[in-house]
C-alpha cells in the first residue's frame, strides 16, 4: 500500500512538472474558441484550438479587463502589429525556436482595453497558428470592438504584401524583418476610408505565370488557384466565400507575369479574363477595380495597362458594368526604394493617397 501511494505521488509529480514545462502560463488563459475573440481574414479552423493563417492582414482582435495581455502562438509564427487602446501601433515578434508567449501590454491602467492585432507578413513557410491570449488572474474578455461597415478585399502580389517596405536599400534581399503589410498602400487606404479588408496576396504570384516562370505559364502556382483556398500552398481547406462578401475588390496583379522578358501578353489577357470571372462569381455584388501597380515601366507598363483596359472593356460589353480601372503612378526612386526595388514606405504612402482619393469618389465613401 505504501509502495502504491509512493508511485502515485511520483506519477502526479512527474505529470505536474511536464505540464509546467509545456504550458507555463500564469493568469487567465483565453482559448481561441472564445466567442469574444474577433477574427478578420482567411483563417482555417480545422483545429479550433489552433486556428491557422498565412495571408498578411489577418486580424485577431479583442476587448479585455485587467492590466496586461499576452499573445500565445506557435513558435516562429512571425511578426504582428499591435494597436493597444490609443497607443501608437508597434511590432510584436514571435521569432524564437521555442518562444510561444509574448507580452503585448503590461502595467496598463485598471479598466477596459482594446487590442487589435494584425499579422503583417506572408507566412506560407512559417505556417503560424494562434493559441490564445493570457490575461491577469480573474480578468476576462468583453464583447469585441465593432468592425467598420465598409469592406474591401485586396488581391495582390509582393507590393500588396509589403515586401521590403521597411528597408531603404534596393539591393537588400527579402527578409521577414522588413516586410510590413500594416504600412502598405492597402491598409493605409483602409484606415483613411474607415474600412477593413480581407487580403489574398503572395510575393511573386501572377495571373497566368508567377515570377520567373516559363512563357507558357505556371497554372498550378498562380492566383487563379490560390484564390480558392484559405491558406497559401495548402489545398486542405477551401475558402467559404459566404464568410466574407466585400463591397469592393481591388486586384493588383500582372507585374510578375511581365517581370522577366519571357512573357506572352495573349496568355496574360485570357487568364486575367478568366480570373475576373472567377472573382465576380464569388463576389456578385462587389465593385471590382483592376489596378496597375507601381513597379512596372516602359514597354511592360504600357502592355499591362492596355491589357487591363481591354479586360475591363470586354467585361462591360458582356454586361458587367461594375468593373473599373486605376493606375498607380510608376515609382522612380525619388522617394527611395524598398528591398529588391520594391516600393518604399514613402511610395506606399503615395500610392495610398492616390487610391484613397479614387475609391472615395467611386464608392461615395465620404
Amino acid at each position: 500500500m505504501k509502495r502504491y501511494t509512493l508511485l502515485l505521488m511520483l506519477v502526479l509529480l512527474t505529470t505536474s512538472m511536464q505540464a509546467s514545462k509545456t504550458l507555463p502560463l500564469q493568469g487567465t488563459v483565453i482559448l481561441p474558441t472564445d466567442t469574444n475573440i474577433q477574427y478578420v481574414g482567411r483563417i482555417c479552423f480545422d483545429n479550433p484550438d489552433r486556428p491557422r493563417f498565412t495571408f498578411p492582414g489577418t486580424q485577431i482582435n479583442c476587448r479585455f479587463t485587467g492590466r496586461s495581455i499576452k499573445l500565445w502562438a506557435k513558435p516562429k509564427s512571425g511578426y504582428f502589429m499591435a494597436e493597444l487602446d490609443d497607443a501608437e501601433p508597434f511590432k510584436v515578434a514571435l521569432t524564437g525556436e521555442r518562444d510561444s508567449v509574448v507580452t503585448i501590454g503590461s502595467a496598463l491602467p485598471q479598466g477596459e482595453h482594446t487590442l487589435r492585432l494584425m499579422y503583417i507578413i506572408e507566412g506560407y513557410d512559417l505556417k503560424p497558428d494562434f493559441r490564445g491570449f493570457v490575461l491577469d488572474k480573474g480578468a476576462t474578455l468583453l464583447s469585441p470592438p465593432a468592425l467598420p461597415e465598409r469592406t474591401i478585399e485586396f488581391i495582390g502580389n509582393s507590393i500588396t504584401c509589403g515586401y521590403g517596405n521597411e528597408s531603404i536599400e534596393k539591393t537588400d534581399p527579402f527578409e521577414y524583418e522588413t516586410e510590413n503589410h500594416y504600412l502598405t498602400y492597402a491598409q493605409q487606404t483602409c484606415r483613411s476610408l474607415g474600412a477593413y479588408a480581407h487580403v489574398v496576396a503572395r510575393s511573386g504570384i501572377g495571373v497566368y505565370r508567377s515570377y520567373g516562370g516559363p512563357k507558357s505559364g505556371t497554372p498550378d502556382n498562380v492566383m487563379t488557384t490560390e484564390y480558392e483556398y484559405t491558406n497559401l500552398y495548402d489545398r486542405s481547406d477551401r475558402w467559404d466565400f459566404s464568410r466574407f462578401q466585400p463591397q469592393l475588390v481591388c486586384i493588383n496583379l500582372g507585374t510578375n507575369d511581365m517581370s522577366t522578358n519571357n512573357y506572352d501578353v495573349t496568355l496574360l489577357k485570357s487568364a486575367y479574363k478568366r480570373f475576373l470571372q472567377q472573382v465576380r462569381g464569388h463576389n456578385p455584388k462587389a465593385k471590382i477595380v483592376l489596378l496597375c501597380g507601381s513597379m512596372l515601366n516602359g514597354k511592360e507598363l504600357e502592355l499591362v495597362k492596355q491589357t487591363l483596359n481591354e479586360v475591363a472593356d470586354e467585361a462591360h460589353k458582356g454586361g458587367d458594368t461594375e468593373v473599373y480601372r486605376f493606375d498607380f503612378t510608376p515609382q522612380t526612386g525619388d522617394i527611395r526604394y524598398g528591398a529588391s526595388w520594391h516600393p518604399s514606405l514613402w511610395q506606399h504612402q503615395k500610392m495610398a493617397g492616390e487610391l484613397t482619393a479614387y475609391l472615395r469618389s467611386l464608392m461615395q465613401w465620404y
